[in-house]
């Protein structure tokens, strides 16, 4: 087969793992320049992988990449070509920072590029008055909807107008009108940039037909290559749904036929659920605002609209997990109740991400789930092999689920959702990232549930194609329901020939303006950069200045803008230094003391009282056996024991001189070494005022010594640990901010901006 034309990229023989996965098996590929390429296939097939190694933000561990005519594992190549890719990761807003503006963002990576203050300037400008982000200059990143982060995320990356766009699912969970004005931005600048090579990898099959080049991935291989028309020629195939089924390894579509839908049986009127102006706030935001719905019983009934819209805060409020904020809803004709447990028993509820427990087999899944339903007990084992058999579990009822592919946690998480036979089952984005024969054999048992067991399925997703297949459908944007009818009725009222196009045109009315036409793209005016142009690859520095001056600008401005961080920045250490200083004490005072007075005369009363009139000791209840003494002081009760032998006085007198046994505790070796001392000086005070009173005068030593101290006159030891702690926490906390920047990068996503 001939390529067609110059490569931006070429992978030879490359596979990646992580662990014992192989993302990536063996692949061989020309993406060709200048051309919009598209990677399709279903979530964990290798696509993100492929992107990332051709960014250069993830290593290569077996095989050859090259990008933009060189080797990206080469350092030298890598350093070069990195202002001429720009990657825009998965996720909405990845690469933003959610508290600066939607000018301070762009303007953010404008200066990492070393780009002059006029040369931002018209940047800026010219790129958020094409993607119609101008109103919103001042708005932080962090409150704008899906489709605006999106188009933000793309300003950002075209700052420095890059010759290889790299985009990760850039509309995955975004309104159909919003996926449309994206692609059509994209578009536009390439009619301006026609060098420009955009690689991206999608989810929606619809959104792949107006890419130039077509890559079908799965299992961590590449299918098939080609134009969308190409790949549906050489399938056989009308849509390229179909047409990457086709290409499907026979084992996986063995047997797979198009889902139908058939009529519903027994249609009564009868309402499962009924909600009236249902409402929820947080805060000053709006979640859902006054949805009234009525859904029949048996009826499957889709919510469809963007990431964000209000589909999981209303299904979440229709089964009392959320209490509302205003309005009513009704199950089966009861107010919801989330502490009603027989109205829930006739729910079954599946949420968006994975809920079941990892450590536990598809077996016990299904047998913990039955317990907590209060099926009886002589019933359980029959049922579980009836969910084993009904859904396909048989052969991995005992293998745990992290090892099972998708579509097979996915029919596990509705096994568990109806083991205890509910009259209703809500379903929050089933398929997400689900190949489409695994979603396909989704739908068929959920279609059995609703058509053969009468089981009213309540489903939200972004999908066009599956809420095809509903029975009724509302279509919902930013908290409010803006039609609601069966798909083929809701696409003959607008005179669509699509449903995404009927929603598309249902969203242009909601926002009261046509958002079919974008602004053109002006060409900059001469002499713009007063005559400096932006570095080139080769002139790229290793340390940069200007890069360092860009993070700290806006680390500063989301220090600012965050009172936890600021808080933590600037009380933090405070309060540390004050625990610290005071917590951390090397002061020995008011050491518990007991006595053994075996005398009891005058002398040893005097002697005694030389401890207790002392601050630095705390006189405890006498000890009057040695066993006593023993067990306080291994206790740590006491901190040292004084005992005072028989005949103490009389020896005094007589000028002999008696023992006087001291016993501490060691434990802490410092402590008793300086309470020995304190003892010691104890002793020699009295010693000396007993001479003076015996003989009238003092006896002199052979040398007298007298320390003077310039400082900290009373031995505290907070004044010394003070200053060493406002120092350490100076480090500390510098150190700490770094470290929380960097993990915040890492989670944002943004940290492959460097």
């Amino acid at each position: 087969m001939t390529e067609p034309g110059p490569a931006v990229a070429r992978l030879t023989s490359v596979s990646h793992y992580y662990g014992d996965t192989a993302a990536l098996d063996e692949v061989s590929l020309h993406i060709p320049a200048g051309r919009m390429v598209g990677l399709i296939g279903p979530d964990g097939v290798g696509k993100s992988t492929l992107l990332g190694l051709i960014a250069g933000v993830r290593k290569i561990q077996v095989g050859q990449v090259t990008v933009l005519d060189g080797d990206i594992a080469v350092q030298s190549h890598r350093s070069r070509i990195c202002t001429r890719i720009a990657y825009m990761p998965q996720g909405l807003g990845h690469n933003l920072y959610p508290t600066l503006t939607v000018y301070e963002n762009v303007d953010f990576f404008g200066r990492l590029f070393g780009q002059s203050a006029a040369e931002r300037e018209w940047r800026i400008n010219d790129l958020l008055h094409s993607t119609d982000l101008h109103p919103f200059a001042n708005r932080p990143a962090g409150k704008l909807s899906g489709g605006m982060k999106q188009k933000l995320s793309l300003c950002c990356s075209l700052i420095h107008d890059p010759d290889l766009l790299i985009l990760d699912e850039p509309t995955t969970g975004v309104d159909p009108l919003s996926r449309r004005q994206f692609w059509e931005l994209i578009d536009r600048i390439r009619g301006r940039r026609s060098h420009m090579s955009v690689v991206t990898a999608t989810a929606y099959m619809e959104e792949a037909e107006r890419f130039d080049h077509l890559i079908a991935m799965d299992d961590g291989q590449v299918m098939a290559t080609g134009t969308p028309k190409a790949l549906k020629t050489k399938t056989g195939q009308n849509t390229l749904e179909d047409a990457f089924i086709s290409l499907l390894p026979e084992d996986k579509r063995a047997g797979h036929t198009a889902v139908k839908l058939p009529p519903r049986k027994n249609v009564d009127g009868l309402a499962a659920i009924e909600a009236t102006d249902l409402t929820m706030h947080f805060g000053d935001f709006t979640a859902v605002d006054h949805v009234t719905v009525s859904i029949e019983r048996g009826e499957i009934f889709g919510f469809l609209g963007s990431n964000g819209c209000g589909k999981t805060t209303t299904m979440k409020m229709l089964t009392g997990l959320l209490p509302p904020s205003e309005g009513t809803a009704r199950l089966f004709g009861k107010p919801v109740d989330a502490n009603d447990m027989e109205t829930r028993r006739r729910v079954g509820y599946m949420s968006q991400s994975f809920s079941l427990y990892g450590e536990l087999s598809v077996r016990q899944n299904l047998d913990l789930h039955a317990n907590l339903f209060d099926i009886l007990k002589s019933e359980i084992p029959g049922r579980i092999q009836e969910m084993l058999t009904r859904f396909g579990l048989d052969e991995v009822a005992d293998e745990l689920p992290e090892g099972l592919p998708l579509g097979v946690r996915q029919r596990l998480q509705l096994a568990v959702a109806v083991i205890h036979a509910p009259e209703m089952l809500i379903l929050d984005e089933p398929t997400s990232g689900v190949d489409p024969i695994a979603r396909d054999d989704f739908w068929r048992l959920l279609i059995g549930l609703s058509r053969d067991d009468g089981v009213t399925i309540f489903i939200s997703t972004h999908f066009i194609n599956e809420a095809e297949r509903c029975d009724r459908i509302s279509l919902m944007h930013a908290g409010k329901i803006l039609a609601m009818d069966k798909p083929e009725a809701l696409r003959k009222s607008r005179g669509a020939a699509t449903l995404e196009e009927a929603f598309i045109e249902y969203l242009e009315e909601a926002a009261g303006a046509d958002a079919t036409d974008g602004p053109e793209i002006e060409t900059a005016p001469e002499n713009v950069y007063d005559g400096k142009a932006t570095e080139s690859p080769s002139q790229v520095r290793l340390f940069d200045p200007r890069r360092v001056w860009a993070f700290t600008r806006r680390e500063a401005m989301e220090l600012i803008r965050d009172p936890i961080r600021i808080i933590f920045a600037l009380l933090g250490p405070i309060i540390l230094a004050i625990a610290m200083a005071n917590g951390i004490s090397f002061d020995v005072e008011k050491l518990d003391y007991a006595v053994l007075d075996q005398d009891q005369s005058r002398e040893s009363h005097s002697f005694l009282e030389n401890f207790s009139s002392s601050r630095y000791f705390d006189l405890k209840h006498p000890v009057s056996t040695r066993s006593e003494l023993d067990r306080r002081l291994k206790s740590g009760e006491l901190k040292f024991v004084l005992i005072i032998p028989p005949d103490f006085g009389r020896d005094l007198l007589s000028d002999r001189t008696p023992d006087v046994g001291v016993w501490f505790d060691g434990a802490v070796t410092f402590q008793a070494e300086t309470s020995r001392g304190y003892v010691q000086g104890v002793l020699a005070n009295y010693l000396a005022a007993f001479a003076r009173q015996e003989s009238g005068r003092e006896a002199a030593p052979p040398a007298r010594i007298e320390t003077r101290f310039r400082y900290n006159q009373a031995f505290l030891s907070v004044y010394a640990i003070s200053p060493g702690v406002i120092m350490l926490l100076m480090y500390m906390f510098s150190t700490m901010l770094t470290a929380l920047g960097v993990v915040r990068e890492k989670e944002l996503g943004s940290i492959t901006n460097l």
